[in-house]
């Protein structure tokens, strides 16, 4: 059975396949899924981030709003793009939402990102924390600049 972050997740997941981009407000969605509105604060938290490919924008008051973005990578401009997206330092959790998004986007390949997955994890063996997050955060953007870059010098 599935969790009620899950649902909300689904639901907005629809919305977005629908259109670009999409308003939706707190209230009316908690009570949608009968639900306090903190619940929704936490699954835009945890699955719209930028590293899953969305930009979110919240207003809050009484005529408040959220607007979900879905970003549209094109493969050209992910190496322009990687450093505001990865940043300085990426978790593990940031960096699978990152590859799933790529491979949904068809920018990788599943064994793409495995490779990516495997590299990464065996070179941050031993190190935890901001060391690892940063080393993470390097190794990542590397990976995906040479893929990137495989794509289309031949």
């Amino acid at each position: 059975m599935s969790s009620l972050s899950d649902l909300i997740e689904q639901y907005l997941r629809e919305q977005l396949a629908r259109a670009e981009s999409i308003e939706i407000q707190r209230r009316q969605l908690a009570r949608m899924f009968r639900c306090v509105p903190s619940q929704i604060n936490y699954v835009l938290e945890t699955r719209f981030t930028i590293h899953h490919g969305y930009l979110v924008h919240s207003r809050r008051g009484g005529g408040g709003f959220i607007r979900i973005t879905r970003i549209n990578w094109e493969p050209r401009s992910i190496p322009q793009e990687l450093d505001e997206i990865i940043g300085r330092q990426l978790s593990q959790e940031e960096m699978e939402g990152f590859l799933y998004r790529l491979v949904e986007e068809e920018i990788l390949s599943e064994n793409e990102a495995a490779l990516v997955r495997s590299l990464v994890q065996q070179e941050l063996a031993g190190l935890s924390g901001i060391e690892a997050d940063t080393l993470r955060a390097r190794l990542l953007r590397v990976a995906l600049l040479t893929l990137c870059h495989q794509d289309y010098t031949g």
